[in-house]
């Protein structure tokens, strides 16, 4: 027997050949790629009897190579959306035929049947679905369809970054992008200002809901579906990944029954999470808690939840204003925005409620100037506020593949880390989808105000002077748990770089 050469833990690219029926070859699991500036035949163990016999009818004289099998799938999955798209291509149907058809699958999936089961659908509607199936698989946090002059791309965000998904052709693009707006209750002839629509899908028994928001661009419309989780997914207190140490500060700040405590960071930081995971913490059955989110991204049970409508005048300050006449024990509020917002907010803490909320800051103790900058006097925050978590989201290492890396003298001195320090770097590999990265955790710098912080804000004192007594005091900073990470091989240096968290 011939001793083919194997090639294992690669990422590999269809290739077409003159003369070779692509998808015959496909089906027989002989599939065609570039290796080394080459093109070469690529076969696996599993399908070896299929690949050798259609081999041996072809006038072939390629180089025959033996891939592992998570490397062979890869490929002969990328053969496959090849072949979708050009099924998508060939399809003749006019704009109304299409409208018809889309209504059918909008009340299919009204009718909460699975996604999985429709094969004999038309091609766009595999592909809406596959869609789908492909991010909840890679644990895709949104799906974005992009036009641009020439080609479109559809991108997922795993771990808090954009990854390359698939290349499809703009025609393709215009009929994915009016199935998705169809089945998320827009007007498909609509395509000069932006839309808002939410769907809902069943995946392999697995009920999701998906946020869908259209834009028109300069080359067309664009499409950002966030895949909005269950109240199963919602993690517990202890799940968030934070220090052992400042989840029992939280712990031991939930047991209030009144007060405001606030959860700080940019978009994408994790902050409707770890309040849904605060909410699971406190809802019990004689509990009423209520929330007003934009939007509502966890559906949970055993809580009130209401959705801002701002073209019916339900904002968060209208429907925080209504919240507190239905006896609410908690209140979550989504974001404060606005003064009124937050007049609200700190009024509700202070006649006996506890109320959770977000703000966007870059730490914990600038909460307090944002809160100041709303108009909201020292002696409330003080009154009210009983602590805040900044908090960001770090990719970790794949340990599969990471490689340790060299520190720059620059960054030493910039992050104040040790010269010599062993640190790593991202790679690839298969375990991690060539990425480097597998999966992420929370980072928090958790300012609790005390009476001694309380003293200072009386005094009118800056929140710079705050933060300095706050780190004197023991709070660990974002800045030092970054550090942290990146010593222990956690994190790379260039994930450091992407958060810039640095203490100022």
């Amino acid at each position: 027997m011939v001793h083919l050469p194997r090639i294992e833990n690669i990422d590999l690219h269809p290739q077409q050949i003159e003369g070779i029926d692509t998808n015959l070859a496909v089906k027989n699991y002989m599939l065609l790629t570039e290796l080394h500036g080459e093109p070469h035949v690529i076969i696996s163990e599993r399908h070896l009897s299929s690949a050798l016999d259609f081999l041996a009818k072809q006038e072939l004289t390629l180089p025959i190579a033996m891939a592992d099998e998570d490397s062979f799938d890869r490929l002969y999955n990328k053969f496959l959306e090849l072949r979708t798209d050009a099924e998508l291509g060939s399809l003749e149907q006019g704009e109304e035929e299409i409208e018809t058809d889309d209504i059918s699958l909008s009340e299919f999936l009204r009718n909460s049947s699975d996604l999985l089961t429709s094969e004999e659908s038309a091609p766009v509607i595999k592909f809406v679905n596959a869609l789908f199936y492909q991010a909840l698989k890679r644990r895709a946090s949104d799906i974005h369809i992009e036009v641009h002059e020439k080609r479109s791309e559809v991108r997922f965000r795993i771990d808090g970054a954009l990854i390359k998904n698939a290349d499809i052709d703009n025609r393709i693009a215009t009929l994915i992008i009016s199935r998705i707006k169809v089945i998320s209750s827009l007007d498909i002839s609509e395509k000069r200002i932006p839309q808002d629509g939410r769907t809902q899908v069943k995946i392999a028994g697995k009920n999701i809901d998906v946020r869908v928001s259209v834009l028109p661009t300069y080359y067309g419309e664009r499409v950002v579906m966030r895949m909005l989780m269950q109240s199963e997914d919602i993690p517990h207190m202890v799940d968030l990944g934070f220090e052992p140490k400042l989840v029992r500060q939280l712990d031991e700040l939930l047991k209030h029954s009144h007060g405001i405590i606030l959860v700080t960071g940019p978009t994408g930081s994790g902050k409707s999470t770890t309040l849904h995971a605060f909410l699971q913490e406190v809802a019990k059955p004689d509990i009423n808690v209520i929330t007003i989110e934009d939007p509502v991204e966890y559906k949970a049970d055993n809580i009130n939840q209401i959705q801002t409508n701002a073209k019916a005048g339900l904002t968060f300050a209208s429907g925080l204003r209504s919240i507190l006449r239905q006896d609410p024990d908690v209140v979550m509020i989504g974001e404060i925005r606005d003064t009124e917002t937050a007049q609200i907010a700190i009024q509700a803490a202070l006649t006996g409620h506890l109320v959770f909320s977000t703000l966007h800051t870059n730490n914990a103790t600038a909460a307090i100037t944002r809160l100041i900058d709303m108009g909201i006097e020292q002696f409330l925050i003080g009154s009210s506020l009983l602590g805040v978590l900044a908090q960001r989201l770090v990719r970790k290492l794949c340990v599969h593949c990471k490689e340790e890396d060299f520190l720059a003298e620059e960054f030493a001195k910039e992050f104040d880390l040790p010269e010599n320090a062993k640190i790593y770097k991202s790679n690839g590999c298969s375990k991690c989808n060539y990425t480097g990265y597998n999966g992420r955790r929370a980072i928090g710098e958790f300012f609790v105000l005390d009476d001694n912080f309380r003293s200072m804000l009386k005094e009118r004192m800056s929140d710079h002077v705050i933060r300095n007594q706050a780190i004197a005091q023991g709070m660990e900073t974002l800045s030092d748990q970054l550090k942290i990470l990146l010593l222990d091989g956690t994190t790379s240096m260039h994930e450091i770089i992407r958060v810039g968290v640095k203490d100022t």
